[in-house]
């Protein structure tokens, strides 16, 4: 018995994957320029640059999210249904990025 994966299950898994990979790169990028870490408080700088992270922000979230929340699960204590909670946002933040990415690549013609 063969199981047959829809094509847009497979467009769904691509964007999801893509978009936690990109999200990953981004930041690990943005700390290895800037000496910096990435982190939502960027917004927070006032100016120019609050401006010119927003778009690092916004597609580094799922991998920030994930982070900030693992480290809080470590040293708080946090519940694990808040880790669930987070870890189903940063996916739904990752699948909408991702597919952003995809359809960018796409526009590119790459």
């Amino acid at each position: 018995m063969f199981v047959t994966i829809q094509p847009a299950v497979v467009e769904a898994l691509q964007s999801l994957l893509l978009g936690f990979a990109f999200a990953g790169l981004l930041a690990s990028a943005f700390e290895l320029f800037t000496e910096r870490r990435a982190d939502f408080k960027l917004l927070q700088a006032g100016g120019f640059a609050a401006v010119a992270s927003v778009p690092v922000v916004i597609f580094s979230a799922p991998f920030l999210i994930l982070r900030n929340t693992v480290r809080g699960r470590q040293s708080d204590g946090r519940p694990i249904s808040f880790l669930m909670l987070a870890g189903l946002s940063a996916g739904i933040w990752s699948l909408v990025s991702g597919r952003v990415v995809l359809d960018l690549l796409h526009l590119l013609g790459a």
